[in-house]
Order: structure tokens, then sequence, then C-alpha cells
């Protein structure tokens, strides 16, 4: 059975104990006893009394406060069974030559804050889990560089239909779980195809929109035109969404590597058209 052990503490160590705690132990043996190490005991008493001092902080209302960023932007990007091997390495080596592009990672520096967060995100299949980089802070030319060699090496597990909506819905979950803290929040949707029926009750495009609109989320999109010539339209009448949200294309995959840069460039800059003619490029 469980009882207290009246322990002799040698000279000090009770005063070095900040839990001034008893020893529980089991009924052992008195040679087994003997040997157990005080050090020990009182560094672990240490350690438990730092986790109740932090957790009082955090039940103070005294949370560690949030990194401040220019922008959060999740870079969404299809990887459904439309889009091959081939275009799937070219989408991520356009985003990675994105943040290698010197005027790129000279409008980052420019912002108020110098840095912006990023997160790529996969997406394809409606029920499939999302795969995601996690954050990451962009403020040098080191950062860009890290941030570009670990996009074009993520490996693809996605495949299947074209989850628009679910892939939408993954990139706003993704905010709610930052660390950064930032006026704006922009999701970056590339794809080459339009929202595939669902067979099962999942995040469609209009519940995914009405969830950026009542988060304040703005959401871009890079239509790649080499299968849907159409898709230019749809994807701004159904994804964009926001005041100065916009679309832009590329004929192929081969063309969105550039088409990438310049939507980059714009959404980190942050300067919007001010013509409605030119929401879709």
């Amino acid at each position: 059975m469980v009882f207290s052990l009246d322990f002799v503490w040698p000279h000090g160590a009770r005063e070095l104990c900040p839990c001034s705690c008893w020893l529980q132990a089991y009924h052992l043996p008195g040679r087994i006893q003997n040997r157990i190490d005080v050090t020990r005991i009182v560094r672990f008493c240490h350690h438990i009394s730092v986790a109740v001092v932090l957790v009082l902080l955090v039940l103070d209302g005294k949370p560690v406060r949030a990194q401040t960023v220019d922008l959060e932007l999740v870079l969404a990007v299809d990887a459904s069974g439309s889009v091959d091997d081939r275009e799937y390495a070219l989408q991520l080596g356009g985003i990675a030559q994105g943040f290698r592009d010197p005027e790129v990672r000279r409008a980052i520096r420019q912002g108020s804050e110098g840095r912006i967060a990023v997160n790529l995100l996969t997406w394809a299949e409606h029920q499939v889990p999302k795969d995601s980089t996690g954050w990451h802070v962009i403020a040098g030319d080191s950062d860009a560089e890290r941030f570009a060699q670990l996009v074009e090496g993520l490996p693809r597990s996605q495949n299947g239909g074209t989850g628009l909506g679910e892939g939408i819905a993954a990139a706003i979950r993704a905010f709610a779980g930052s660390s950064y803290s930032s006026l704006r929040q922009v999701i970056d949707v590339s794809g080459d195809g339009k929202e595939t029926p669902a067979r099962e009750f999942v995040v469609l495009l209009p519940q995914a929109r009405a969830m950026a609109n009542a988060n304040n989320v703005m959401i871009n999109g890079l239509a790649i035109l080499n299968e849907d010539p159409g898709l230019l339209v749809y994807y701004r009448d159904n994804v964009r969404l926001g005041p100065g949200s916009f679309v832009i294309s590329a004929s192929d995959y081969t063309d969105f590597a550039e088409a990438m840069r310049r939507k980059l460039l714009r959404e980190i800059e942050n300067r919007p058209k001010l013509s409605l003619m030119e929401a879709v490029e």
C-alpha cells in the first residue's frame, strides 16, 4: 500500500525542495529505500514547481504574446487526381522559386513588421486529412531559402477528388492554430479543376467561403487552365472572397511559377487594384 515515509533529509536538502513535499513511496525493503537519490527528488520537485507557475500564469490570463507579422498566408495547393506527379512538382517548384525571387524577398522586408508567416497545405479528396508544412516566419533571405527547400521536398500523399471546400476549410483551421498575429489572413488557392461532388457530408465551397467570411479571411485564386479554359471565371465567381481579392491564371503548369511570383508580390505588398475590371487577370 501507499503511505508517507518519514524520510531523513541530508543537511539543507529539505530547504532546496520548493514543494516541501514528503516522499511518497510504495512499501519497499529498507535496503532499496536507502538508495533513493535525494538530488533527483529535489530536481523533480523543482520541475513540478516551475510547471505549476506556468499553468498559473496562463490561468491568470497572461499567455505569451503572439508574434506580430505583416501577413499570415496559407498556400493551398491542388494535389487531386487531375494533377500528375510532374504537375505537382511544377507547383511546388514554382512556389519555391517565388520565395527565391529578389522582388518577393524585398517586398517582405519592406513591410511594417518586415516579416510574414507562411504555411503550405496540399489538398485533394474531400475526406482525406490535408498535408501541411506548418507555419514558418519569413523575415530574411535565409528564412525564405529554408522554406523554399522545405516546399520543394514536400512528399505527396494526397490524391483523388477535387475537394476545394475542404481544402479551404483546412486552411481556415490553420489560422486558428497559428501563434502569430496580423491584420491580414489570406488563403492562396491554386488548382486546375472545379469542385467534384462529394459522396458524404463534407464542407463544400459555399460553406467554406462562409467560414472565411465569418473569420475575415481573404481568398485569392490561381486558376490553371490546361484542362478547363473556363476555370478562371469559376474561380472568380465561386472561390475568391473579400475586398481586394483577385484571381490570376496560368495557361499551363509551365507558366505556374511566373503566375505565382506575381501573385505573391500582390499579396505581400497589399496593393489592391483600383478597378473592379482587374479582379480577374
